[in-house]
């Protein structure tokens, strides 16, 4: 079977000169999506490639030299080191990467989802609209979960959204975003959520035997009415069924920003002798998910595996090594689209999923003006590696 980049049709005119800025606390993942690039581009034959349309079409890195330094006050700046003029240029951002530090009055400061922004403006502001397009890469959206009003309260997404649009941005493209209804703050703009189902399944799939993907042994959940769209997607195309938890709530509290909750309630068929992916677009403390465990093995079911698109673990990894070692969860699945600890990717529990490729044919196929609807539909794609799977035909990862 042909390579997959080589059967997209990307013989059309590059939109520009292809320019890659990533802020430091993307470069791991912005590294990998230049590999993969700079290796395509090389092996890629096109009778245009020799034109002035195509000038700069191959290069040893798409990655442009950019920095931020900061005062000793802790304000900052954005400075880009070489040329943008006619670029088409994307910008990867980890608002989330709270390893990244800088010095405020001599203290260590790690740097917040705010910060992150604020140098995402910074370095857009410094391209000064010599760009011919800006696409920005925002794999977790920037305060996705304040999506809308329930209260005398800000709507800080949709007025990020907006910032940026204003500042020159045309394309937006984020993953599994909370809410994608927030799109509609900037409906004359591109925006682009993109799921990651595939490399969930694959990741699975490379990692675990014995698996039987049918309706009378596997099952997905979703733990929340919010995650139903992610969980009926895998159902339909695993051709299994589909169970739902729904929270139920003490809204006379709030703790820790959000209403607790008293107790989850189950829709759906008996779960008794089967395995369970339980899906989500986040882990954030993990309370949430382990609760949902808990539920299904005391409902008997098999074994637990969890996949969301973000890892945040913001309670620490204890609980979850609890819960492994008592059987609870046999398998957790997250990406490596924002930072993960190197304790966090030591875990034995702990399965990686890399969207580096993923993000590469996305940028590739942009930079193009080419169509993307294949690539944000992977149905083909996942029922091409079960078909693998079932027959023997996949190599399992070491």
């Amino acid at each position: 079977m042909p390579k997959r980049e080589e059967k997209r049709n990307l013989e059309s005119i590059p939109v520009g000169s292809l320019g890659i800025i990533t802020l430091d606390g993307c470069r791991p993942l912005a590294e990998m999506v230049d590999s993969y690039l700079v290796k395509w581009r090389e092996e890629r034959e096109s009778e245009h490639k020799g034109s002035l349309a195509f000038s700069g079409y191959q290069r040893a890195s798409y990655l442009l030299g950019a920095k931020l330094p900061r005062f000793g006050s802790g304000e900052g700046k954005g400075v880009i080191l070489e040329s943008v003029r006619g670029t088409d240029l994307y910008i990867l951002v980890d608002v989330l990467n709270y390893s990244e530090t800088y010095s405020l009055c001599g203290h260590e400061n790690h740097m917040s989802p705010d910060d992150h922004f604020q140098d995402l403006k910074r370095i857009i502001a410094a391209v000064g609209g010599k760009a011919r397009r800006i696409t920005v890469i925002m794999p977790f959206l920037y305060e996705s979960r304040q999506d809308r009003r329930t209260a005398r309260e800000s709507l800080d997404c949709a007025v990020a959204l907006q910032e940026l649009v204003h500042m020159g941005v045309d394309n937006i493209i984020t993953f599994d975003t909370h809410e994608p209804r927030v799109q509609n703050a900037i409906p004359l703009n591109g925006f682009e959520t993109v799921q990651t189902p595939y490399q969930f399944i694959k990741g699975l799939l490379l990692h675990v035997r014995g698996l039987r993907i049918d309706p009378d042994h596997l099952m997905v959940i979703s733990p929340d009415e919010g995650g139903m769209r992610r969980a009926i997607y895998i159902a339909n195309v695993l051709g299994i069924d589909m169970g739902m938890f729904y929270k139920r709530r003490d809204y006379t509290k709030i703790v820790n920003g959000r209403n607790p909750i008293v107790s989850h309630e189950f829709l759906g068929s008996d779960v008794a002798g089967k395995d369970m992916i339980i899906i989500d677009d986040m882990i954030s403390s993990g309370d949430s998910v382990l609760d949902v465990a808990r539920e299904l093995k005391a409902r008997n079911a098999g074994n637990i595996f969890v996949f969301a698109t973000f890892g945040l673990f913001t309670g620490g990894l204890a609980k979850f090594d609890e819960a492994y070692e008592k059987g609870l969860i046999s398998r957790v699945l997250t990406t490596n689209l924002i930072y993960q600890t190197p304790e966090l990717l030591e875990k034995k529990w702990y399965i990686s999923c890399d969207l580096s490729k993923y993000i590469a044919y996305i940028i590739d196929t942009l930079n193009h003006d080419s169509s993307i609807s294949d690539l944000l539909n992977p149905s083909e794609r996942i029922r091409n590696i079960v078909e693998r799977y079932s027959s023997g035909e996949l190599e399992m990862a070491e």
